[in-house]
């Protein structure tokens, strides 16, 4: 990738920050900390990788994105405002009673989501689902989905894996954000799910295991992923929590807590300092 696109999407990046910063603050409530930490992958995404319409969210040979860690939706809202599904304005209605853009996705209310999500677990097989009834149906659209660790200590998580290996579906990518934290501590001291790598290729999938905040890594790896042919393809991503935010990296108690007014201006001012 040349220095100049690099720029560019370490550019929108950023912007995906200040959105998420900017929805949680006005909420008094959601999750930054797992929101920060996909925002490359998401950026990415959305400006590279899939095939999607803004004019036509219900586009019928889309990409589709199954945020399968629901909490982190402000982090696929932002990126929706970017590419304009909806006005940037609506950010600051997260979570408000007559908002459409709910604590957690819901593809009945917000344009663009893909997949009504927020009990983990549910996502990856919901993304199995789209993925078979594409093959089924001679499409050409793939499936992502992106799963958080601590979700991965989930049984149906490993029933989804059996199923997209036993159907061949290549059409099928999942991307694993691995920050080492949830809701109640280190992901190795709540419940280890480790090794991700080992799991899925036992399961049948071919893995892939980046550093989630080199965009070099996520375009090689997505390219990686749309080359593999009769296996569902894992991405692995080692990610920091709360990422772009001093204060906020590395700490579990950013998980599900917003920022006071002094925090969000010295966040802000973090992220505007790397635009």
């Amino acid at each position: 990738m040349d220095q100049s696109t690099k720029r560019e999407l370490a550019l929108k990046a950023a912007q995906v920050r200040l959105n998420i910063l900017e929805a949680v603050h006005a909420a008094k409530s959601g999750h930054p900390g797992g929101s920060l930490s996909i925002a490359e992958v998401i950026t990415y995404l959305y400006n590279k990788e899939m095939k999607t319409d803004p004019k036509n969210p219900k586009w019928a040979d889309r990409d589709r994105l199954v945020l399968s860690k629901g909490h982190t939706a402000p982090a696929l809202y932002a990126i929706l405002a970017e590419q304009g599904f909806f006005s940037r304005d609506e950010l600051k209605n997260l979570r408000q009673v007559d908002s459409f853009l709910q604590g957690h996705p819901d593809m009945k209310g917000t344009p663009g989501v893909d997949m009504t999500t927020g009990s983990l677990g549910l996502g990856i097989s919901a993304a199995c689902g789209m993925a078979l009834a594409a093959k089924i149906d001679n499409k050409d659209y793939r499936t992502y989905a992106i799963l958080g660790d601590g979700e991965t200590e989930e049984g149906q998580v490993w029933e989804a894996a059996m199923f997209a290996a036993h159907y061949k579906l290549d059409n099928l990518c999942v991307i694993v954000d691995w920050n080492g934290l949830q809701i109640d501590g280190p992901i190795a001291e709540v419940m280890n799910p480790a090794p991700h790598d080992k799991k899925f290729e036992a399961f049948g999938f071919h893995v892939i295991s980046i550093d989630a905040h080199d965009f070099d890594q996520i375009e090689a790896a997505l390219a990686e992923a749309r080359a593999t042919k009769g296996q569902p393809t894992a991405i692995i991503m080692t990610s920091v929590k709360g990422k772009g935010v001093s204060f906020m990296e590395n700490q579990v108690g950013w998980h599900g807590n917003a920022p006071s007014d002094e925090q969000y201006e010295q966040a802000v001012a973090e992220i505007k300092a790397t635009m």
